[in-house]
């Protein structure tokens, strides 16, 4: 056999033989055992709503004045935010996005996130990866860092790519897809 043959059968033998595809019971999500890793991928819709009686975000400090920042620099929101399986306010909870965000940047739209996404669903019930990292939240898809987590993402390391999926301007309510890489140790 040629040694791009021997290449090819190795790599296929990869692709199909070592990487066993581990129990999913959800749509949303998943999950992809290496031998020495697992490596979970998930798509869901954040629920941010600033507005209305029962809002999911809510300021809990400001500066004295932000006028002058485009952004809001000094606001700071405490979050509880639904995670649903698609974009539909009613289509099924995952889970909820909890912890806060606050302007950090006196020119521009960025937002330091520090948040805890814990799932409530399948296999993924009681686990969370928090994340923490800078959002720029005016680019179209923004890319944040995973930290940690709990449950089946204990010592989670990624990355979640975000990217508005609706906004309404005079409120602020969001809806925001995320696209989600971890992976875990076995």
């Amino acid at each position: 056999m040629t040694e791009p043959m021997v290449t090819l059968i190795f790599l296929l033998f990869l692709a199909t033989g070592s990487l066993a595809q581990t129990a999913n019971d959800v749509s949303w999500a998943k999950r992809v055992d290496t031998g020495s890793q697992v490596i979970t991928t998930m798509q869901f819709y954040f629920h941010d709503t600033l507005s209305g009686s029962n809002p999911s975000a809510i300021k809990v400090a400001q500066p004295q004045s932000s006028a002058n920042s485009l952004g809001g620099f000094g606001n700071l929101m405490m979050v509880d935010d639904p995670l649903t399986e698609g974009p539909d306010k009613n289509s099924k909870l995952i889970g909820h996005a909890r912890g806060m965000y606050g302007s950090a940047a006196q020119n521009e739209l960025g937002l330091i996130m520090v948040l805890n996404y814990g799932f409530t669903d399948g296999v993924y019930k009681d686990s969370s990866f928090s994340l923490l990292s800078l959002n720029p939240a005016l680019q179209a898809v923004r890319e944040m860092t995973i930290v940690g987590g709990t449950g089946l993402f204990r010592l989670a390391r990624g990355y979640a790519l975000a990217q508005t999926y609706w906004i309404d301007p005079s409120t602020g309510d969001a809806i925001v897809g995320y696209n989600v890489t971890i992976a875990t140790y076995i």
